[in-house]
């Protein structure tokens, strides 16, 4: 879906590609100080997520973040991947292994979120 582009969609992308890791909406909250509302953050997070822009991530902590897409669109998506939060400085990457699971018959799989917990190559 082509949307109008605005300078708060401009600003978290610029965030987005710029940062080393999934970012959580407080995280960019954080780097905009004040220059836009939650709600404006949550509704750009989102519109990207529809798009194929961004995929977000239940993390383990009760925290979405969100990260570019690869190779996705609005109508299709891969996700399937692992994730890695690091303990000590909370950063938030996909990892390369994409998750294979076989399900029962008559189960349809639509998406995994897989985790993994520690501390990053920085922290340890």
């Amino acid at each position: 879906m082509k949307r109008r582009n605005t300078p708060a969609k401009n600003t978290i992308m610029t965030l987005l590609k710029s940062a080393e890791s999934a970012l959580s909406q407080d995280m960019i909250e954080e780097k905009v100080k004040g220059d836009m509302d939650r709600v404006t953050i949550y509704r750009v997070l989102n519109s990207f997520c529809e798009d194929g822009i961004t995929h977000k991530i239940l993390a383990d902590n009760g925290k979405y973040y969100f990260a570019l897409c690869d190779s996705c669109n609005d109508e299709v998506h891969n996700h399937d991947h692992f994730h890695f939060r690091c303990t000590k400085c909370e950063k938030v990457e996909c990892l390369d292994e994409q998750v294979t699971i076989k399900l029962p018959d008559g189960y349809v799989m639509k998406s995994i979120n897989s985790w993994v917990t520690g501390e990053c190559k920085n922290c340890s």
